[in-house]
């Protein structure tokens, strides 16, 4: 279903991935909608169902892995929701998210380099510059596999690069009812590969997790170790 939803608009892009079956909510794509792609990718042809490098060796994942995002999400990013997107990069899904929590939620974006918390904040400002002057969403500079304890606990919560590990610390940050998606390396093998979980966490606490797909990411790790990659 994947990789062959590209677009030459926004609107073809978007057209695409409902036609596929890929964006599965009128909310997801009524977000991915309000949200113009080409306004976080600088590169020709930036509707391509594909990703792109954004520098600092990472990139803005390809249009599909963001409309699974949201689709699977969207039950969680209800108006007025907490959201957490972990390497947010250019700050495109987080944009997604503020649109779906409404003036009355908030999202944060962390990530482990300042150069892409400004990359990302002047994408925002750009596209819809509404959500930073309302406070919907705001960018953070810090380790994201720790999380972002002091605006949590959260709603929804976003991984955007691959654990070696289910980090235990964001599960810890998911309020009652709340979701979280993660690509976890998994060995198989002699093959190195990626699962995307869900994680979901009752109204009593109770923590249930679902293998989704298999999914390609960058890794979730140091800034050191990322810009040596």
């Amino acid at each position: 279903m994947a990789w062959h939803c590209n677009g030459t608009t926004n609107q073809e892009m978007v057209t695409k991935l409902k036609d596929a079956g890929i964006l599965a909510t009128d909310r997801a794509e009524a977000a991915m909608l309000a949200v113009d792609r080409a306004k976080y990718c600088h590169e020709p042809d930036p509707y391509l169902d594909r990703p792109r490098r954004i520098g600092y060796n990472v990139t803005i994942s390809a249009p599909h892995m963001h409309a699974y995002a949201l689709s699977i999400l969207s039950d969680q990013l209800f108006d007025g929701a907490k959201a957490l997107d972990v390497g947010s990069g250019s700050g495109y899904l987080s944009a997604c998210m503020a649109f779906l929590v409404g003036s009355g939620g908030r999202v944060v974006g962390i990530e482990h380099i300042p150069e892409l918390i400004e990359i990302s904040t002047r994408n925002v400002r750009e596209d819809n510059s509404h959500f930073l002057k309302e406070d919907r969403i705001k960018f953070v500079v810090g380790d994201g596999r720790l999380g972002h304890p002091a605006d949590g606990p959260y709603n929804a919560i976003h991984v955007g690069a691959a654990a070696e590990t289910l980090p235990e610390t964001l599960i810890d940050q998911l309020a009652p009812g709340g979701r979280l998606i993660c690509p976890v390396v998994a060995i198989k093998g002699f093959q190195r590969l990626q699962d995307l979980l869900q994680v979901d966490k009752s109204t009593d606490g109770a923590i249930t997790k679902k293998k989704l797909m298999q999914v390609s990411y960058v890794p979730l790790t140091d800034p050191t170790t990322q810009l040596r990659n």
